[in-house]
């Protein structure tokens, strides 16, 4: 999975590095391995990283590699080359290869529709007809975005459910834009092409990915979750700054996300990508076409760290750009792990950062740095010199843009925007403080007092968007430049005074998913609740879905890049019993209010009903007393305090006795049929 270093505005960031660590006795007299290991600290640093591995590659070697931190928090072992990282989303450069290996073949053509090679896709909105290959790799498909159910799990790799699932949750599903229309970040796609490269090739992903990638290209430390490896060499994993290692993470949506691989297996994959090795010119050529250009997308958007190509995130890349070197990047997140992935294919060059903990931008940011410094050891140079706003004058704002005040809306919350008639708009984000000034410019730009972020409002098919350009740089790191629509005005409400009187009565209420398998990380990290709240929304919405009926709240949002990312409608339902949940894109969600308080007694059993459903109590009178559970084969439990942090997790930290907090919740998960036994003292 990819998660963006979101920032509706760019930032001043002041962080100071404390670094206790050792440069390598051999990289002191290399310039660009001394290079390698101070960007390295930095990003670890910046990021908050358990530890970090990274590699750079050139002409066909790997020629710098090293890693800092720690393997684990309590264990004497070295962390080495050899261990390994879950690389995110970066799998779907490997999926896109996968995927052109079949072109090649003549099996696949990217123009042609889904639907032909895959007939019992369909969804609930028929343009679904109208999505062809190509679009599930340049991210343009029209999908929501991200079907999570059962895809984040812990050492569970042989679970399938979440890709074997797809097609059936899809059916339900409507699309968000017209495919083709504009990219917006597409986990789904990814997926799907998995299921196209198994169905067109007759072999499974992971079966795929070793015998026409990783054994042809001699990487020997490039694995799936279904692959038999020696677990032990992946780089432990924490909650914040727990102590206590999580099971190795499992991403069961592969294609979209679940590779794992060491920094030098990753850098060599992409010095494949930088030859014919692997793939033809001809395909290699079409992977680094900006193929975001095809439909809406922001301007001045040459060098922004988003210009996806064909399963990359970007195909050309601030400082490069500007020197004329191409530059393919692609940025991974799990949950965990965090990977930062360049390739410049004119100069034989690729750079891998992956950490434990961390932040993935930070980790492309070092691998830029990195392959910068080799480009100088050639007499290349690339100048970051221009990472700073050209200077405009300001002028008299044109009256007419006062009109676009109002309410706005992304992935990444709620803004305020106000335009008055001197030509200062104000943004007042949510979770923000003070609300920030920005000065009309002669050039139609916004831009704040440090010319440091420039602000544009467009309108582009009938939607309003508020645009920023601005370069962010971190000492020690390679600068980046942005150029993306960030929010979009929210269209008008439409739901009735009846409609809005049901969702003020929800106002509150806290909804915990029932339907995840017990092996799901989301429960030890406390990601399984929800909550209705229009506090803080604009009239008829709920956050930026808006309320369509009583019972729906639905995404309205059309913005390209990840502005619009993860959508997916709100759905309340009440069953027969009068029990009220909520759904979205799959998964469902159970009014906690309705949950009875746990028995007290010394003795009782807690058996999963037909449904699958998960059994959730509330500890009630219960807090206080010691729980003892006997937990079977094949479930799981877990008891969250009052404020939904995770107290005991079975699966993932072997709890099996706990003392219940004070207003907490207790959930026991497992397949139909699976019985707790449990005791209180």
């Amino acid at each position: 999975m990819k998660q963006m270093l979101k920032r509706p505005l760019a930032l001043a960031m002041a962080l100071v590095l404390a670094l206790a660590l050792a440069l390598p006795a051999a990289a002191e007299e290399d310039a660009v391995a001394r290079t390698a290991f101070d960007a390295a600290a930095a990003a670890m640093t910046y990021g908050g990283a358990t530890s970090i591995q990274y590699a750079l590659w050139q002409d066909g070697e790997i020629t710098v590699s090293g890693q800092q931190g720690v393997y684990s928090k309590t264990e004497n072992r070295a962390l080495t080359a050899d261990n390994l990282y879950g690389v995110g989303s970066v799998s779907k450069v490997y999926t896109t290869a996968a995927m052109m290996l079949l072109v090649e073949e003549g099996k696949v053509d990217l123009d042609a529709p889904v639907t032909r090679y895959l007939p019992e896709f369909t969804m609930a909105d028929s343009r679904y007809k109208d999505i062809t290959v190509r679009m599930l790799l340049n991210h343009s498909s029209g999908l929501m975005g991200t079907t999570t159910l059962n895809a984040f799990l812990l050492s569970d790799g042989d679970n399938d459910s979440a890709v074997d699932g797809l097609l059936s949750q899809l059916k339900t599903q409507t699309l968000q834009a017209d495919p083709g229309a504009y990219s917006v970040y597409c986990n789904d796609g990814f997926t799907l092409a998995q299921l196209v490269i198994e169905a067109v090739s007759g072999m499974g992903f992971e079966e795929f990915l070793r015998e026409k990638i990783a054994e042809p290209l001699g990487l020997g430390a490039t694995f799936s979750p279904q692959d038999d490896f020696d677990r032990s060499l992946l780089a432990k994993t924490y909650i914040g700054q727990g102590t206590w290692a999580l099971p190795p993470e499992t991403l069961t949506i592969v294609g979209a996300g679940g590779i794992y691989a060491s920094a030098e297996d990753l850098a060599a994959f992409g010095g494949a990508l930088c030859g014919t090795d692997l793939l033809s010119a001809e395909s290699l050529a079409a992977m680094e076409n900006a193929e975001c250009l095809r439909g809406m997308w922001p301007e001045d958007s040459e060098g922004s760290l988003l210009s996806y190509g064909l399963g990359w995130d970007a195909v050309s890349l601030y400082p490069f750009s500007d020197s004329g070197i191409q530059a393919l990047v692609k940025g991974g997140d799990t949950l965990s792990y965090h990977c930062g992935f360049l390739v410049l294919p004119e100069y034989d060059m690729a750079a891998a950062v992956l950490t434990s903990g961390g932040v993935s931008t930070y980790n492309e940011m070092a691998a830029a740095t990195m392959l910068m410094a080799a480009l100088a050891e050639e007499g290349v140079a690339v100048d970051a010199s221009a990472a700073v706003l050209d200077e405009v004058a300001e002028t008299a704002m044109p009256a007419s843009l006062t009109a676009w005040s109002g309410d706005y809306g992304a992935a990444t919350g709620l803004a305020q925007v106000t335009i008055a008639e001197d030509g200062v708009l104000s943004l007042a984000m949510a979770g923000v403080e003070a609300p920030m000034t920005f000065t009309y410019r002669a050039d139609g730009t916004f831009r704040d007092e440090g010319n440091t972020v420039a602000l544009r409002l467009t309108e582009q098919e009938g939607h309003v968007y508020l645009q920023q350009m601005a370069y962010t740089g971190l000492p020690g790191l390679a600068p980046f430049y942005s150029a993306e629509y960030v929010f979009e005005k929210l269209p008008q409400p439409v739901a009735d005074e009846e409609a809005l009187a049901a969702w003020e009565a929800r106002e509150g209420k806290i909804y915990a998913q029932v339907n995840e398998v017990y092996t799901s990380a989301l429960y030890p990290f406390g990601a399984l609740f929800g909550a209705v709240s229009l506090v803080g929304s604009p009239g008829g919405y709920l956050s930026i879905n808006r309320l369509e009926d009583a019972d729906t709240a639905a995404p309205v949002l059309q913005i390209p890049g990840v502005g619009s990312r993860d959508a997916g409608v709100i759905e309340m339902i009440t069953d027969e019993n009068g029990v009220e949940y909520m759904t979205l894109n799959g998964s469902v969600y159970r009014d906690v209010a309705t949950f009875a308080p746990i028995y007290g007694g010394a003795r009782s059993l807690c058996t999963i009903q037909s449904d699958g459903y998960a059994r959730w109590y509330d500890v009630g009178e219960a807090a206080g007393r010691t729980m003892t559970v006997t937990v079977p084969e094949g479930g799981g439990f877990c008891v969250y305090d009052g404020s939904l942090q995770t107290v005991a997790a079975s699966w993932a930290y072997g709890s099996t006795t706990v003392e219940l907090p004070e207003d907490g919740l207790v959930v026991f998960a497992g397949a139909a049929g699976t019985v707790f036994s449990v005791a209180m003292a």
